[in-house]
């Protein structure tokens, strides 16, 4: 249980970091410029596929046949922590350089970046009972007493009130952040905010048919990835529009 926590939470500072820093060049690929960006493009495609793949319905079916429902959140954890680690310690650096910042531009970025950092924190913190890494049924069911879920709040607190996807939003200002841009590190950002992207669209499908009305309106005052109307204050305080545990 504390060992799937441990390892996702592990895995996520390393992502982190490498998102910061670039490559950790652990492991060159002798296949010149084309052969690191398409290894990298596979890599990143490696990940998509294992995590959106994952928490399909139908996947989640035919995983209930052989392992019990509430290890399924431990088990998700494992394997997207592992094939992130593949994706950072396998990543290929490319040679060439198509800009790099400097001076007041520089800090500038990188105060984005750690602004963006606190961001996530806040959004995380915001919501409650938030389990991502699916400790919560594992322990119930190791202490053997009965699990008891709640259904589905209808509240919206903090970044919530400016953005429907406030933890994606900052982790793409943390990906463009970047003052230093590298071919790899260009195919990184339009791969993984293409992804980011969809899966974004895909959960609002999702939470359309969770929350029906309360989402729609929702989706109509406060913008899905881009804060720029500001706080839908107004329309909190009156409406109260959802989000559920698994928006990002």
């Amino acid at each position: 249980m504390h060992g799937a926590s441990l390892f996702g939470r592990l895995a996520l500072l390393v992502f982190v970091y490498f998102i910061f820093a670039g490559p950790f060049d652990l492991a060159g690929i002798s296949s010149g410029h084309a052969g690191w960006l398409a290894w990298d493009g596979l890599l990143s495609g490696l990940f998509f596929i294992q995590h959106s793949g994952m928490i399909r319905r139908r996947f989640r079916t035919w995983m209930a046949g052989r392992i019990p429902v509430d290890y399924h959140g431990a088990v998700y954890t494992l394997a997207s922590s592992l094939i992130l680690f593949l994706v950072v310690l396998f990543w290929q650096a490319s040679d060439l350089t198509l800009f790099a910042l400097h001076g007041p531009l520089r800090w500038m970025a990188r105060g984005f970046f750690f602004a963006a950092a606190a961001g996530t924190g806040w959004g995380y913190f915001s919501l409650e009972g938030f389990d991502p890494f699916g400790v919560g049924p594992l322990k119930a069911r190791l202490s053997g007493k009965p699990r008891h879920t709640p259904p589905p709040s209808l509240t919206l607190r903090g970044p919530y009130r400016w953005v429907r996807h406030p933890l994606y939003f900052f982790i793409l200002v943390m990906v463009w952040s970047c003052p230093d841009l590298a071919a790899d590190r260009l195919l990184f950002n339009l791969l993984w905010t293409g992804w980011i992207i969809a899966g974004a669209l895909f959960e609002e499908r999702d939470l359309v048919a969770e929350f029906g009305d309360g989402y729609r309106a929702y989706q109509k005052k406060v913008p899905m990835l881009i804060p720029w109307k500001g706080r839908a204050a107004r329309f909190c305080e009156k409406e109260k529009p959802p989000y559920s545990q698994n928006s990002r």
